[in-house]
């Protein structure tokens, strides 16, 4: 298998030197949104902190998790992606409290202050284990069901919990909508522009992409921070506020994991594998939904026409303008928390 995923040295650095031709091309193709950037995006930052920063021993973790809004209040659980934090939902946690939602944000399974109950438990990254924690959170925490929202890792563990424990969701918003996969469909090719996207899962199958990652975290976070969202214009202090996060004894080896398990290189625990054959099945989500995307994610992300049939509830997509990339709660956080609001009315 070692010698399967081993790329000649060469040509990595060709797909290196293709994706920064790539990023460059993208970035002048939305020169125009970044002048018209909306004024949902300009507010970025009124929020500097959490009012209240707690921890919990749910599951096989102690997860750390910010919390805002009455306590008796409908339960929202916001969760973030690859690699970002809890801040990314600085600003839309205070639209929701005000509104008079209980609102959890959770550092996932290898960020922040979230860490392993035991040193012998795997450090998985494999899907159905972070919705899996999610549903503990849930447990520990004493909420019955909640609204889930995320985008990146954040939506499809989101999408995974609202088909595995529809019971448990009363309703998503889901950034690039249905994100649920398998190692089987993982296996089929992509076009050529679509697999350049990726690049970084495939230099994560390699022991050289794993101490590359190790050694460099922090700056391989503001990379993919700056090509994912090619418009948003953060600051210094925007992404220092978030960095010590990727500093987790746990955050390296869940990310390569996350990435190999993907690809089939490495296994997944045994106890998950029931969750995995069903979602190997696209499962349609029956819970109310609304899907959002960005005008300029930089990411790689399906088209809303792509999974619209995934939802057999009541359905709604929103595309979010004026230079909105990846993390959109944190580019547009106006727009993710209204979403928030209005599916709990569907």
């Amino acid at each position: 298998m070692t010698n399967l995923i081993n790329l000649d040295r060469r040509r990595f650095f060709g797909i290196a030197a293709m994706t920064v031709a790539a990023v460059e091309f993208g970035a002048t193709t939305l020169a125009n949104a970044q002048t018209a950037a909306t004024s949902s995006a300009k507010k970025v930052g009124g929020h500097q902190s959490f009012e209240a920063l707690k921890q919990i021993n749910a599951g096989v973790l102690d997860i750390g998790y910010a919390e805002a809004g009455p306590a008796n209040g409908p339960a929202v659980l916001l969760l973030h992606g690859w690699p970002y934090d809890i801040y990314s939902y600085v600003d839309v946690a205070p639209i929701l409290a005000k509104a008079g939602y209980r609102v959890i944000v959770p550092y996932l399974r290898g960020y922040g202050t979230t860490t392993f109950l035991s040193k012998d438990t795997p450090r998985n990254g494999q899907q159905s284990a972070l919705a899996a924690d999610m549903i503990a959170l849930m447990d520990a925490l004493k909420i019955e069901s909640a609204i889930v929202a995320g985008y990146d890792w954040g939506a499809r563990t989101a999408d995974i919990m609202a088909v595995l424990w529809p019971e448990r969701c009363k309703a998503l918003v889901s950034v690039s909508g249905y994100l649920i996969g398998s190692q089987e469909i993982n296996k089929k090719p992509l076009a050529p522009k679509a697999e350049l996207a990726w690049w970084y899962q495939f230099y994560f199958a390699t022991e050289r992409g794993r101490a590359g990652y190790a050694a460099n975290t922090r700056d391989f976070a503001r990379l993919i921070w700056q090509t994912a969202s090619p418009t948003w214009k953060f600051d210094d202090a925007t992404f220092d506020r978030s960095a010590p996060a990727f500093d987790n004894p746990d955050h390296v080896d869940i990310t390569i994991h996350n990435y190999r398990w993907r690809l089939g290189i490495v296994e997944g625990e045994a106890k998950y594998d029931a969750y995995e054959k069903k979602l190997a099945m696209g499962p349609v989500i029956t819970v109310p939904a609304i899907t959002m995307e960005g005008d300029a994610n930089g990411a790689p992300h399906p088209d809303p026409s792509a999974y619209k049939a995934k939802f057999s509830g009541h359905y709604e997509h929103r595309n979010v303008t004026g230079g909105i990339g990846h993390n959109l709660p944190q580019e547009a956080p106006e727009a993710f928390a209204k979403a928030v609001i209005d599916v709990a009315s569907f």
